[in-house]
């Protein structure tokens, strides 16, 4: 009976000694969530040329939406980042004219939302860099692979549109995949 204890302990901890690779790689495995949604195109002041700064410019997410890694929203920049850059380039475009005069008249352009959610639902940008981002060891670089799951390719757009659904059950089909990632199953994480 001692025999046959031990030996059934040792091969649990084989089994779990066997499976620490595939949970390692496992770590670096994130499922996208499902689905789209076709999002009307929101009328903004000035068209921000998302695809020129990303696509182009390789301009991080994070350094523009700044609140991102810290706070419940990712926010908007202020004027003033914008135009530590626009104040020497691309001076003699109709948008940065725009901006300019929004930036003399100390006016912020008041941007317009795109995806929103309901007041009930309890959403953190923080968090969810955190757990897909920082704890994965995920290269920062490559942080708009992570945003685009909730915000698409924004990086091909012009003006940035809706194009996922964000409803619960986006968010819950994303929970059940990323399960193993620690993503809660708790209602009362989402909605306060």
């Amino acid at each position: 009976m001692f025999v046959t204890n031990r030996l059934v302990k040792w091969g649990f901890f084989l089994v779990a000694l066997s499976l620490i690779p595939a949970a390692m790689a496992e770590k670096y495995s994130v499922v996208p969530p499902e689905g789209s949604y076709d999002g009307k195109n929101v009328k903004q002041p000035i068209e921000f040329p998302h695809y020129i700064h990303v696509k182009i410019n390789k301009i991080n997410c994070m350094y523009c939406h700044t609140y991102a890694r810290r706070s419940k929203v990712a926010g908007i920049p202020p004027t003033s980042k914008c135009m530590g850059c626009h104040k020497v380039i691309a001076t003699d475009k109709p948008r940065i004219k725009k901006l300019t005069k929004y930036w003399e008249e100390k006016k912020p352009p008041l941007w317009k939302k795109v995806n929103d959610l309901p007041d009930f639902v309890h959403f953190t940008h923080e968090k969810h860099l955190k757990k897909l981002v920082f704890d994965r060891d995920y290269p920062v670089e490559n942080v708009k692979e992570v945003c685009a799951f909730c915000h698409g390719q924004v990086e091909n757009m012009t003006v940035d549109r809706k194009v996922k659904p964000l409803n619960m059950g986006f968010c819950v089909r994303c929970h059940i995949k990323n399960k193993k990632l620690g993503a809660p199953g708790d209602c009362w994480k989402c909605h306060k």
